[in-house]
């Protein structure tokens, strides 16, 4: 059974750094369908950080610059390092993974398994 759990969540102060971890079991962290993903009450989720079924890192424009995705094999965690924060970064963090959607579409993924999520809070 696959099971991923985020840590590092918290609040932070405008222009400070948080690092999210997402550990996973029963599962070992895939160089494809994986990533970050936010989603504020009232909106849509959003992916923050991805990666594509052809390993490319896809990072959301609002991020881009601040954010990186990393993965640490020996810990097998999915991270999130996130510099220069914004009160709009405020939201609820899931980590994700998946696999591609189809042979037709290989960049395209469907995200199977999340975790519960980690709440970031930025104030100004």
């Amino acid at each position: 059974q696959v099971q991923l759990v985020e840590s590092g969540g918290g609040s932070v102060q405008s222009g400070g750094s948080l690092r999210l971890s997402c550990a996973a079991s029963g599962y070992t962290w895939s160089r494809v369908c994986v990533g970050w993903f936010r989603q504020v009450p009232g909106k849509e989720r959003e992916g923050v950080a991805t990666i594509n079924g052809i390993g490319n890192i896809i990072y959301a424009d609002s991020v881009k610059g601040r954010f990186t995705i990393s993965q640490d094999n020996a810990k097998n965690t999915l991270d999130l390092q996130m510099n220069a924060l914004k009160s709009e970064d405020t939201a609820m963090y899931s980590c994700a993974a998946g696999r591609r959607e189809s042979v037709w579409s290989p960049t395209r993924c469907r995200f199977d398994y999340w975790g519960q999520g980690t709440q970031v809070t930025v104030s100004s």
